[in-house]
């Protein structure tokens, strides 16, 4: 267990669980699975079924049995109701140092609201918020803020979404001065609703002056304008879905295309690499794991319908928060940025 990564993983969370969790770490290359070990909460019969076909998962994990769990469909303050759930178990393993980060496919809303009270928010900061670096034309990645977490949003939480995007994007892809851009209807300074407009002005008062872009609209996130793009939950979670509905578009388009003659079959033969390597690339799977910035410890959100690959996935990119300490970066960067006073100066 020394020098091992442990990540604590809510197994009965999301459309297809455990299974996805148990294939999805069997599904890691050989050499990620030698440094990690997985401490698995949820019923140990339904686990065990599947651990027992992958005996190389069984030997870097422990099952710890509760056979509560949250649902879809519960209210966040049911699921802050059931201590032996799951999710609630797993956020205790790292609460207490057992664990350096929980992995969820589980229920967004419960999930964060179980975190946040366990774990509480790090100082200055009200709401916790997912955030996942998503592709773009640049050939980078391009940090999107909230994605669900946060259904309503003022202008204070808009202004420390962005505080946090920008540390989390200096640690995750060692850039010093990420640009930072607010998602709206449009680039004018006109446009936008209140919240947007003044979460705008206190950016522009604030430390990441230099580094505020303005505004951007949907089609520019992919774009790379900005490496950072912030948003309330509802629209950061539409523009999410849309971007992965566009992508498994074009994979059926392509396929269609490529499936109607003899010709077209040779001449997908020939692209073949070409096309598998941009079919990898703008693949949601290959994305998933949102982390709950905010908070003090890793959690991540897997979605809800993942399966071995996108699972495996949100581990990969777990490992990789927890190795660049992604934690600890937004930490410093809020108080070495004096966060609070800087609030406070903008609120009088």
């Amino acid at each position: 267990m020394e020098n091992k990564i442990i990540i604590a993983l809510d197994c009965m969370g999301g459309d297809n669980a455990p299974g996805c969790v148990i294939e999805g770490i069997n599904f890691l290359e050989k050499d990620i699975k030698e440094d990690l070990f997985f401490l698995l909460y949820g019923d140990e019969k339904k686990i065990n079924k599947y651990l027992s076909k992958y005996p190389e998962v069984k030997n870097i994990s422990k099952v710890y049995h509760t056979d509560v769990y949250i649902t879809g469909e519960d209210k966040p303050s049911l699921a802050l109701r059931k201590r032996d759930s799951s999710i609630r178990l797993a956020i205790d393993s790292l609460k207490s140092g057992g664990a350096q980060a929980v992995i969820s496919a589980g229920n967004t809303g419960a999930l964060m609201g179980v975190a946040k009270m366990v774990l509480k928010t790090i100082p200055g900061i009200d709401r916790p918020a997912l955030i996942q670096l998503i592709p773009n034309f640049l050939g980078r990645s391009t940090a999107l803020l909230d994605m669900g977490a946060n259904i309503d949003c003022d202008s204070m939480n808009l202004f420390q979404f962005a505080i946090m995007g920008s540390a989390f994007y200096k640690a995750a892809k060692n850039c010093n001065n990420p640009k930072i851009a607010i998602l709206n209807v449009g680039s004018e300074e006109m446009k936008g609703n209140d919240a947007v407009k003044h979460a705008s002005q206190m950016l522009k008062e604030s430390h990441l002056k230099d580094n505020f872009l303005g505004y951007v609209e949907g089609d520019d996130i992919m774009k790379g304008l900005a490496d950072v793009v912030v948003t309330d939950g509802f629209t950061g979670n539409v523009a999410l879905k849309a971007i992965e509905g566009a992508s498994k578009f074009f994979g059926s388009v392509m396929k269609d295309g490529f499936s109607n003659s003899l010709i077209s079959k040779i001449g997908y033969l020939l692209a073949s690499s070409g096309i598998n390597k941009a079919k990898k690339k703008i693949d949601h799977k290959q994305h998933n794991g949102a982390m709950l910035v905010g908070l003090n410890g890793i959690v991540v959100k897997s979605h809800g319908n993942a399966d071995k690959v996108s699972f495996a996935n949100a581990i990969k990119n777990t490992v990789n928060l927890v190795k660049n300490k992604i934690n600890d970066e937004i930490i410093s960067s809020i108080q070495s940025s004096d966060f609070e006073k800087e609030e406070n100066d903008i609120e009088d």
